[in-house]
């Protein structure tokens, strides 16, 4: 047996002959960057994602960077986001100059407890920082409590940043991720939900200023080339990758439902086995990025289904705040005990959209049979 934990391939595999097309397309056009795939693309993501505009990066980091660029984050500003994420989200803060203010997250959807950010906007005060924005991450597709956080951002006029890099298409009550705050990154990165072949990202923002000043920013900001009118950078978006992304967006609603699929047939085998399944309530669309599940014998778990050639992986394993490299420049608000107990319990199971329902099931038989085996 031999079940990948995600399978990028498979994807590719599933739209070869259209996306191969696109390719040949691009090549033969002789146009490579910010050409007519790109400004498709940025169209049709805008109007599946229901913004007024989308504008391709380098990458998913790159499209955190300039958003926060774009609403002002400057050198020593005080950013607040959860130390449960990836990296990136914490290098875009400072890559923007900006200082990350970390905070714990709800125990129940992994994501950003609303409750901590004044008790932040305050530990920063005492620091001499002030607050100028909150990064909520949509963590494995689960979105943000957004309407907490948007009330409380309003009130202390910070801007919201939507980190949405693991929600395509998640939805909290008929809303998109994306859509609820100033400005949102989504990453194109191969295993996401809509994967690019290689790297890249997207800014999306329903004010047209932001939407100006991110495409300043992305290239140099030039106001015509060669001139730049505001100091810029260079993350632009391949059309070698914008190509497949249009072809690929136009199935992920249908690959969002499959992964749903997929969860569904997990809730309802591992109901009983002992772990900790992910939450999802009624106004909640799960894009499940990622089926996370926790048991306190999470490397045992590994280990019994490595055995059985089942991959799993840790999204992820050590906290930011606990790592060496931002040992004691990012601030900390609080002990931030959920996100510490989550490292030590989190594995998340295979699931893109080609696993077929025999497999996931084989996976939960495996989970259940190890769940009745004695602790080492």
């Amino acid at each position: 047996m031999n079940i990948p934990q995600t399978d990028p391939k498979a994807n590719y595999l599933a739209h070869k002959e259209e996306i191969d097309a696109a390719i040949a397309r691009v090549l033969e056009g002789g146009w490579y960057i910010l050409g007519e795939e790109v400004r498709a693309f940025e169209r049709e993501f805008a109007e599946w994602l229901g913004v007024g505009a989308a504008i391709g990066v380098g990458s998913g980091t790159d499209a955190l960077h300039v958003a926060l660029r774009a609403v002002g984050i400057g050198e020593g500003e005080g950013v607040i986001t959860v130390s449960h994420t990836a990296v990136a989200t914490v290098a875009a803060i400072e890559l923007a100059g900006g200082v990350p203010v970390l905070v714990d997250v709800d125990p129940i959807s992994y994501t950003l407890d609303p409750a901590m950010i004044e008790p932040a906007i305050a530990m920063a005060a005492e620091r001499g920082i002030v607050v100028k924005a909150v990064v909520p991450v949509h963590i494995y597709g689960h979105p943000a409590e957004m309407p907490a956080i948007v009330e409380i951002a309003r009130r202390h006029d910070l801007r919201v940043v939507e980190d949405c890099a693991q929600a395509h298409g998640a939805e909290l009550s008929g809303r998109r991720s994306g859509t609820w705050g100033d400005i949102a990154a989504f990453s194109f990165y191969p295993t996401k939900n809509l994967g690019a072949l290689g790297d890249g990202g997207a800014v999306a923002t329903g004010d047209p200023e932001l939407a100006d000043r991110v495409r300043l920013l992305r290239e140099y900001g030039w106001s015509e080339r060669y001139v730049s009118s505001i100091a810029g950078m260079n993350s632009r978006l391949d059309e070698l990758q914008a190509a497949p992304l249009r072809v690929k967006l136009r199935y992920l609603d249908r690959e969002n439902e499959r992964r749903r699929a997929i969860a569904a047939i997990y809730d309802a085998e591992l109901h009983d086995a002992g772990v900790i399944l992910p939450a999802h309530g009624d106004d909640i669309l799960h894009a499940f990025h990622q089926y996370v599940i926790r048991s306190p014998r999470r490397d045992e778990l590994r280990l019994a289904m490595r055995e059985q050639g089942i991959g799993t992986l840790i999204h992820y394993p050590v906290p930011v705040h606990q790592q060496p490299a931002y040992a004691g420049r990012a601030l900390t608000c609080g002990d931030l005990l959920h996100t510490e107990r989550l490292a030590g319990e989190i594995v998340s199971l295979p699931i893109y959209p080609e696993l077929r329902d025999e497999q996931a099931r084989e996976v939960a038989t495996r989970i259940v049979e190890w769940a009745g085996t004695p602790a080492h």
